[in-house]
């Protein structure tokens, strides 16, 4: 996972949405101005949030995954997302359930197969209510980056000294 970009430029805390469309849109803009993503991005990140719910019932603070194609991203990265109220996303696997989300893990993806290596380590970092309580409670962008990064250290994360 070499050259996944991860650094305080892309977490954003206190977000304040009043729907799962803003808080996506806001983030992915984010990515955007970044220059991490292509203007495409932010369209079809929505469209297929719509289309494949990412949202995850993982206990007292929910997440969700949002992503979508490899064409609409210049480099591989990460956006973490608190918000400052959870805002409904719909269950993946299940078109009629939603759940209250208050932390979201924005992937930008330029391969395919690299997507479901990140999956797989974001699921330790879901799987712990410490860590998720911790992540959504602090107002420190470094702290947290500090957090996930221990968390997936198998990652080679690379900060953007720009």
């Amino acid at each position: 996972m070499s050259g996944l970009y991860f650094d305080t430029p892309v977490i954003l805390l206190d977000i304040d949405g009043s729907s799962k469309e803003e808080v996506l849109r806001m983030m992915a803009q984010n990515l955007v101005s970044n220059e991490l993503v292509k203007q495409s991005f932010v369209e079809a990140v929505v469209q297929r949030e719509n289309e494949y719910a990412t949202g995850l019932p993982t206990g007292d603070i929910a997440v969700a995954i949002p992503h979508t194609d490899v064409e609409h991203v210049q480099r591989k990265a990460i956006s973490v997302g608190i918000l400052r109220d959870p805002v409904d996303f719909i269950v993946m696997g299940d078109d009629k359930e939603t759940v209250p989300v208050k932390i979201v893990f924005m992937l930008a993806m330029d391969e395919a197969h690299s997507q479901l290596k990140l999956l797989q380590q974001l699921m330790q970092v879901f799987q712990d209510q410490n860590v998720l309580k911790e992540l959504s409670s602090t107002s420190d962008k470094k702290q947290i980056k500090k957090m996930m990064e221990e968390k997936l250290e198998a990652l080679s994360f690379k900060g953007g000294e720009r």
